[in-house]
């Protein structure tokens, strides 16, 4: 079998939006972007990756179609390792972070499908098994920035099954309103998004001590201040997460060994795709820290997110943007139902895109 093309493919998906408006960057947002990778073999065997498209998504689909294709074009889709170090090899001095590793994430997870999809066997199976069915979801709240909002979304997703809800907020009194609404039915995580100094970050979770958070995410700027996580989480009574923006192995070793993370979030469309994800996964389990992927996506990413985390020793919660959509190219497959996710049992990833919806939504 040999690859006869990578397809980057960028598709709008619009989300049912009631009074209340997300923000994302001091802007409302609307819609998700996706950078669909859909690699094709001379088989007929076709595999479906995603890699991370937020802010850059023009360099992602040129690293894909100018730097990534040309070095795979007719090589053996289920070599997937050998592959992933040349890849790492040859474009090291592009950066080891960034959009080309993102295009790299995005063919690996389609390799990944492509192969389970020729062992005919769920991509779970393939990666070692589980006696699971489901997992539990969490609800990843967009960001309102408005109390009674947020604790109107928080009532909402326990309504709908949710034990576990986040927020992308860092003002405490919305996240004690949001608490609020948990009581005891839910556990309550709080990702900051980077907005705070090492002594910032410090104030903020000795205030919001009394909060009984699950953790506290990504609260210091910059993201990669290993040594200032490393402070906060000396004297923070809550489990410091971080990792979404880490984009390599090393990265992660680097967290772990200086003691800044109780709490591991990769992020399978930036940290190289399925294989170095695992990858994670064994060196949080060396270092005594919990590996909880960070997966807001809604095709692809989602799905192998999904079946790495069912394949994992312990119950992992997987993230999903708490969010409607009329109608995605992945159906219903990307929905948890009262708060569980189905581990997909169909060969490969599970489901393959309606390729006339993604027609329909593309834009680049």
């Amino acid at each position: 079998m040999k690859i006869t093309r990578v397809e980057p493919i960028l598709i709008r998906t619009p989300m049912l939006l009631d009074a209340a408006k997300p923000q994302a960057g001091g802007a409302p947002k609307t819609d998700i972007h996706t950078v669909l990778v859909k690699v094709e073999t001379d088989q007929g065997i076709t595999g479906w990756g995603e890699a991370f498209s937020n802010a850059g998504w023009q360099s992602t689909i040129t690293a894909i179609a100018q730097i990534v294709e040309p070095r795979v074009l007719g090589k053996d889709p289920c070599n997937i390792a050998q592959i992933q170090a040349d890849l790492h090899r040859a474009l090291y001095n592009t950066g080891r972070s960034g959009p080309t590793v993102f295009a790299i994430s995005g063919l690996d997870i389609a390799l990944w499908d492509i192969a389970a999809k020729r062992a005919d066997m769920p991509l779970y199976q393939l990666l070692g098994g589980s006696a699971r069915t489901t997992l539990p979801a969490y609800a990843s709240l967009l960001r309102y920035g408005v109390a009674d909002v947020v604790e109107r979304k928080t009532h909402e997703a326990i309504e709908r099954g949710y034990r576990f809800i986040k927020l992308h907020e860092n003002k405490p009194d919305i996240i004690r309103a949001a608490k609020r609404a948990c009581g005891n039915k839910a556990a309550l995580m709080v990702d900051c998004s980077c907005p705070w100094t090492v002594d910032e970050a410090i104030a903020a979770a000795r205030q919001l001590s009394d909060q009984d958070l699950a953790w506290l995410e990504e609260p210091i700027y910059p993201p990669d201040d290993h040594a200032g996580l490393a402070r906060l989480r000396a004297v923070a009574s809550m489990p410091i997460a971080a990792g979404e923006n880490c984009s390599n192995l090393m990265e992660f070793k680097r967290l772990m060994e200086v003691g800044a993370i109780g709490i591991a979030q990769p992020s399978i469309t930036k940290v190289g795709g399925v294989t170095e994800i695992r990858k994670v996964f064994a060196l949080g389990e060396a270092h005594g820290v919990v590996v909880v992927p960070h997966s807001p996506y809604f095709g692809p990413g989602l799905m192998a997110s999904i079946h790495v985390c069912a394949a994992a020793a312990r119950e992992i919660p997987i993230e999903r943007y708490y969010c409607d959509f009329a109608e995605t190219p992945f159906g219903t497959q990307i929905d948890p139902v009262k708060g569980e996710f189905a581990v997909p049992q169909s060969p490969g990833l599970g489901m393959d895109p309606d390729e006339a919806i993604v027609a329909r939504m593309r834009v680049a």
